[in-house]
């Protein structure tokens, strides 16, 4: 049976052959190899900091799982294959029959690789690699309470809770998991401070002490014949050779089941069950990560290396709190250092994760591009490192005085495992200037890896290392204030942008005949664009200036082969290379330059031109559309390396278009009138959008509070649509909120909070613990129907909508 062509598709910068995605792997519920893979890329965030470091015994199912009647069976792999990417991180493992090199996943895409290679179910140990490749102490406690016969989660429950309290006062804050097999597992972190042998033995002597105090319902011996009726704590879990199932892999049963961490909370439901894939991917969505306390406290951070080569009181140096680092909420910034060690060197140290990322610089920044510069890659550095200036006493690390030669911020232009382009931007009167520069890694990884500092050609030099206090004040007095700066960008014009023509909603029978044009409906957000001599603007349908915010749209100008005002719309593309809005969502209200230029790498736009209403300053909107697409074609280059493109027009009519729109995966057509002039601001039945699926813009009027891990923070967010009575209540959505974006969300509601409902009526149950909000944020929902009441029937949040205002919103 053919399962369809293979996929070669980016998966954070990586390349992948995805096979057979239309497989089906759990025969129960349908559920297809393509979506087991999306289930593991979309839950990676949160699983990858429980698997990072680990080796990884994968459970394969090649065929899928079966069915009762027939199941499918399964292939335990230890040993890496040898056809593996070789970016996938390996770690040995000596074993009686032979050393065994084994996947580490780091990284969403050796999930997905993972995943591609059938492998249903990831185990995991309680350890981690050290940084000499070897097995360190164990970072984490295990209990796997296994139900017997006659006995079921409640009972876990119960015993889990016992284990709790036997956990809590000796400082030990267990976290459950429903195992998606049987029973629950219970994580607690550890200092690593003990082997597996020691903490196997604290672990079986727990055990002991509840099935001495709990008979009837606990036994820690492995004899089945003893399990009737009790429950098992497995304490043998804890084993250095023993692995077991990682948090948020998916099960090779029957249905697409989780081992999913859990609040204390939900497991005191009374109806506590196993939760499937999708589930466990909403309600992460909804309350974040029970599991991320135990890796927090149990994993070594960033700065790990950096404390374990100082003595507090020993040097001058700050010694922080945390090994994890300080988030900053500004630009990102940058140090260079003057070393006088035992040999002088400069450090440059960029600010990235909330430490100072470090290389040390033997010659400084070079003073032009015809020079390449060494630079060694040294441990992670404290962020109280920006200002250290002080002498490290003999017989310390890096012992000798240092100064600050230069600080200030810097803009990323790109951020990889070997590249990394930014331009520094020193502080007034500072030796440095504005510089863009390169750093290319040439040799090894991590720390000790030998990298080429570069100096851009557009750069005009200035003196970069001074290495005598003559010299440094030279190169200060001589130069003015900006005047290390390169050629000045094109200023974005100043001309204003018209606001974009708007379609009305209809039906594909509205639309039939030669008078109408087909085009796919974008599933993105709706910019016009005026490029003037070499600037670039771009604003979006309510008038906010999108150019900051999507900066490799720079590009336009040099796409374009004249000045001109275009309409079209910003996407971001998924791996099959479809518009995804919870993808674009991911660029989508940032301010930070740091966080543009972090989101512009992982997630590329493209901007889909679909109209002109200016070409070399002569307006085209009294022109028909056939007219201005002929010119729009013509005003593009063919073949300009920008992510800029003109998709041709639909060579179908609607119902066929509509069907096709539907078997891509796009959101639907818009249809207009060729004969039609383009009428900006205006919403006009000449221009006329069918969608495959039902989504509205709502207008966010307050928010419920969550609990537990979740307390005070967004669980649902309450939403309505203007009308003649107010807003009108349109219902709660909490399914498709992500954490990241609902962080975001709350620090902005938060500041809108009143003490009335906007809204004309609201449900009781639904008020009861409201943070009501000035209907000022637009927002977009995905849902089944309206109720006969008027609210949205299984609402799911697509994201914010900066390009709509709440009094453009109105029912769709």
């Amino acid at each position: 049976m053919a399962q369809g062509p293979a996929q070669v598709v980016d998966v954070d910068g990586r390349r992948l052959r995805l096979t057979n995605l239309d497989k089906v792997m759990y025969p129960e519920t349908g559920m297809t190899k393509g979506e087991m893979i999306a289930y593991y890329a979309e839950i990676a965030p949160v699983m990858l900091p429980h698997v990072a470091g680990r080796p990884i015994t994968r459970k394969r199912w090649v065929n899928g799982v079966g069915t009762p009647a027939h199941p499918e069976q399964a292939f335990f792999e230890k040993h890496l294959e040898e056809h593996a990417p070789d970016w996938i991180r390996r770690g040995v493992q000596h074993h009686s029959d032979g050393d065994k090199s084994y996947p580490v996943a780091d990284t969403r895409a050796t999930l997905v690789w993972l995943a591609q290679m059938g492998a249903i179910e990831l185990h995991v140990p309680q350890w981690r690699f050290d940084p000499s490749g070897a097995p360190a102490n164990p970072d984490r406690m295990v209990f796997d309470l296994d139900p017997g016969e006659g006995v079921g989660l409640p009972e876990c429950a119960e015993v889990a809770r016992l284990v709790r309290d036997l956990l809590r006062p000796i400082g030990l804050e267990p976290v459950p998991v429903t195992s998606g097999s049987k029973g629950i597992h219970l994580y607690a972190p550890l200092d690593g401070a003990q082997g597996a042998e020691q903490v196997s033995a604290v672990a079986h002597e727990l055990a002991r002490a509840l099935e001495a105090d709990h008979p009837d319902l606990v036994v820690s011996s492995m004899r089945k014949t003893l399990r009737g009726g009790r429950v098992l704590i497995d304490w043998s879990q804890n084993n250095a050779k023993k692995t077991t199932i990682a948090p948020y892999s998916l099960r090779g049963r029957f249905r697409p089941t989780v081992a999913a961490p859990r609040t204390w909370e939900e497991l005191d439901d009374p109806q506590l069950r196993h939760l499937e894939a999708g589930e466990v991917l909403a309600i992460v969505a909804e309350r974040g990560d029970p599991m991320l306390a135990v890796t927090q406290a149990s994993a070594d951070g960033p700065l790990q290396a950096y404390l374990s080569m100082r003595t507090t009181g020993a040097t001058p140096e700050p010694m922080p709190d945390s090994a994890w680092g300080v988030a900053n909420d500004g630009d990102p910034r940058f140090v260079i250092q003057e070393h006088h060690a035992r040999r002088l060197h400069f450090d440059l140290r960029l600010e990235r994760d909330g430490v100072l990322k470090s290389w040390a610089v033997p010659k400084g920044v070079p003073d032009g591009s015809g020079t390449n510069h060494l630079a060694v890659q040294t441990e992670d550095h404290p962020m109280e490192y920006l200002d250290f200036a002080g002498t490290i006493p003999e017989g310390q690390y890096g012992a000798g005085s240092m100064s600050v030669w230069d600080t200030g911020t810097y803009e990323t232009e790109k951020w990889r495992d070997d590249e990394v382009i930014f331009t520094l931007h020193g502080r007034v009167g500072g030796p440095i200037g504005r510089v863009r520069l390169a750093l290319i890694r040439t040799q090894g990884e991590g720390e000790k890896s030998q990298w080429l500092l570069h100096r851009m050609k557009e750069q005009r030099a200035t003196p970069a290392v001074p290495t005598t206090d003559a010299a440094r004040g030279a190169a200060t007095a001589d130069a003015a204030p900006g005047a290390a700066t390169a050629d000045a960008a094109p200023a974005r014009p100043r001309d204003p942008v018209p606001r974009p023509m708007l379609a009305v909603a209809g039906a594909p029978g509205l639309v039939t005949g030669d008078d109408w044009a087909i085009e796919w409906k974008w599933d993105g957000i709706r910019v016009v664009a005026r490029v003037e001599d070499g600037g670039v603007r771009l604003v979006s349908r309510n008038g906010v200036d999108q150019t900051a915010t999507y900066p490799e749209l720079g590009a336009l100008a040099s796409a374009l082969r004249a000045d001109a005002v275009v309409d079209g719309e910003i996407v971001a593309l998924d791996e099959a290379g479809r518009p995804d809005f919870g993808l674009l969502q991911q660029r989508m209200n940032l301010g930070r330059p740091r966080e543009v230029a972090a989101a512009a790498t992982s997630v590329p736009v493209r901007l889909h031109l679909f109209d002109v209403l200016e070409v070399a300053g002569v307006p085209t909107v009294d022109e028909p559309y056939d007219l201005r697409r002929r010119r729009l074609e013509r005003l593009l280059r063919p073949g300009v390396d920008a992510p800029v493109d003109v998709p041709p027009v639909v060579d179908l009519d609607a119902i066929a278009a509509l069907e096709e729109a539907r078997r891509a995966g796009l959101e639907g057509i818009v249809a207009k009138r060729r004969a039609s002039t383009y009428r900006p601001g205006v919403r006009s039945d000449d221009w006329v959008k069918v969608k495959l699926s039902r989504t509205q813009a709502v207008v966010v009027g307050g928010y419920r509070v969550g609990t537990g891990s979740r307390a005070g923070r967004i669980r649902s967010l309450l939403v309505g649509i203007p009308g003649p009575g107010g807003l009108r209540y349109a219902g709660r959505v909490g399914s498709g909120l992500r954490e990241r974006e609902t962080q975001r969300l709350q620090a902005r509601l938060d500041g809108l909070v009143v003490e009335a409902s906007p809204f004309a009526d609201v449900p009781a149950a639904d008020a009861s613990d409201a943070v009501w909000v000035r209907p000022e944020v637009v927002g977009e929902i995905e849902f089944g129907e309206w109720t006969r009441t008027g609210v949205a029937r299984h609402p799911r949040w697509r994201g914010l909508r900066p390009d709509t205002r709440p009094e453009d919103v109105r029912e769709e």
